[in-house]
C-alpha cells in the first residue's frame, strides 16, 4: 500500500513526471516536486497532495532538505540536447545525467532515504554511439552502485498526451507540405506513458522489483518513417516524406540544433544508429502488457493536450 507515503519526484514538471504525479496522487501518495519556475508549473498544484517547491536542486543542501522525511525518491531528469559536444559527453549531459544522480544518491543517504527509482534509456551504454546514451549509462551506473534499494527503467521512446515526439511530427505535418526526414529507417518500439508510470508505481509496491533494471517497450516495432506516416493519417495531413541520405540528415540536424527549442540534433541521429527496440536480452516487469500506439495516439492527437490536462487537474482537485 502506498497510501500516506511521501515521495520526492525530481523531474516532476516534465512530460512523464506530470503523468506519474497523477497516478501517485490517485494511490494516496503525497508528492513533492521541485521546480525552478513555480509560476510556470503551478497548474500541477491542482492535483491534491502535490507540493510544488521553488528550488534549485543543484544548490548545496537543497536535495537533502527535500528528501528528508520521504519514503522514496524518483529521478526522471533527462535532456536530449547538449550545445557543447564532447567525448564521452558534453557538460550539459554530464550535469543532468551523471552529476545530478550523484547528488541525489548523496542526498538520499544523508536524509536516510533507502528507496530510489531512476529513469535511464533503452540501450544506454559506455560504448554507445551518442553522448546521450553514454551519459545515461554513466548515470545508471551511479545509481546501480549506490548501495541504495534501487529500480532502474530503460524505456524506448515514450508517447502520450503532451509528448515531444509524436506531437512534434503532428505540428510539422500540419505546417509543411513535404517532410524531409533524417533517420527514416531508424527503428523504435514506442511505449505509452501510462505503461511507463504504472511500472514505476508497481515497483514501489513490489519488493521483487527492488534491485532490478527493466527495459520498457511497446508491443510493436516501427521505423521512424512509419511513425510519421501514421501520425499524418491520424490527423488528416498525409504528406510526401523524403528520406534523407545520411550526409544530408546530419546537415539538417545541424541546422535544427541551432533553434531555440531544437527538434533534432546530430547526437540524436547518432542515438538512432542503435535501434530503440527490445531484443532477446531485454527484461520487462512481470505482467508487462503494454498498450499499442494505435489505441492511444488518436485520443490526444485530435485533442488539445494542454486543455485536456488542465480540465483533468481541476476535476481531480474537486474544482
Amino acid at each position: 500500500m502506498l497510501k500516506n507515503h511521501k515521495i520526492l519526484l525530481i523531474g516532476g514538471t516534465g512530460f512523464v513526471g506530470r503523468h506519474l504525479a497523477r497516478v501517485l496522487v490517485d494511490a494516496g501518495v503525497q508528492v513533492t516536486i521541485p521546480t525552478r519556475r513555480y509560476e510556470k508549473n503551478r497548474d500541477i498544484t491542482m492535483l491534491p497532495s502535490v507540493i510544488l517547491v521553488e528550488a534549485d536542486i543543484n544548490e548545496d543542501g537543497v536535495l537533502e532538505g527535500l528528501a528528508t522525511g520521504k519514503d522514496a525518491v524518483i529521478n526522471l531528469v533527462g535532456i536530449l540536447h547538449d550545445l557543447n559536444p564532447a567525448i564521452p559527453y558534453g557538460k550539459g549531459f554530464a550535469a543532468a545525467h551523471v552529476e545530478l544522480p550523484k547528488k541525489i544518491v548523496a542526498a538520499c543517504k544523508a536524509a536516510g532515504v533507502k528507496r530510489l527509482l531512476h529513469m535511464s534509456a533503452l540501450h544506454a551504454g559506455k560504448k554507445a554511439p551518442s553522448e546521450y546514451l553514454r551519459s545515461k549509462a554513466a548515470g545508471e551506473e551511479v545509481v546501480a552502485n549506490s548501495g541504495l534499494v534501487t529500480t532502474i527503467f530503460r524505456p524506448s521512446v515514450i508517447f502520450g498526451a503532451r509528448d515531444s515526439f509524436i506531437n512534434t511530427f503532428a505540428k510539422l505535418l500540419r505546417a509543411f507540405p513535404i517532410m524531409p526526414l533524417g533517420g527514416a529507417n531508424a527503428r523504435f518500439q514506442p511505449v505509452s506513458v501510462a505503461d511507463v508510470v504504472n511500472a514505476f508505481v508497481q515497483s514501489l509496491r513490489s519488493p521483487s522489483m527492488e534491485g532490478q533494471a527493466y527495459d520498457l517497450c511497446g508491443p510493436k516495432v516501427y521505423t521512424l518513417r512509419e511513425l510519421v506516416e501514421y501520425t499524418g493519417e491520424v490527423i488528416g495531413f498525409k504528406r510526401k516524406i523524403i528520406a534523407l541520405p545520411e550526409s544530408l540528415a546530419y546537415v539538417q540536424a545541424g541546422f535544427l540544433s541551432l533553434l531555440p527549442n531544437p527538434m533534432m540534433s546530430q547526437d540524436n541521429l547518432r542515438s538512432m544508429e542503435v535501434d530503440s527496440v527490445c531484443g532477446p536480452g531485454c527484461k520487462a516487469p512481470a505482467g508487462w502488457n503494454p498498450e499499442p500506439l494505435e489505441a492511444v495516439a488518436p485520443l490526444y492527437l485530435l485533442d488539445s493536450g494542454d486543455a485536456a490536462q488542465f480540465a483533468e487537474y481541476r476535476s481531480r482537485a474537486g474544482r
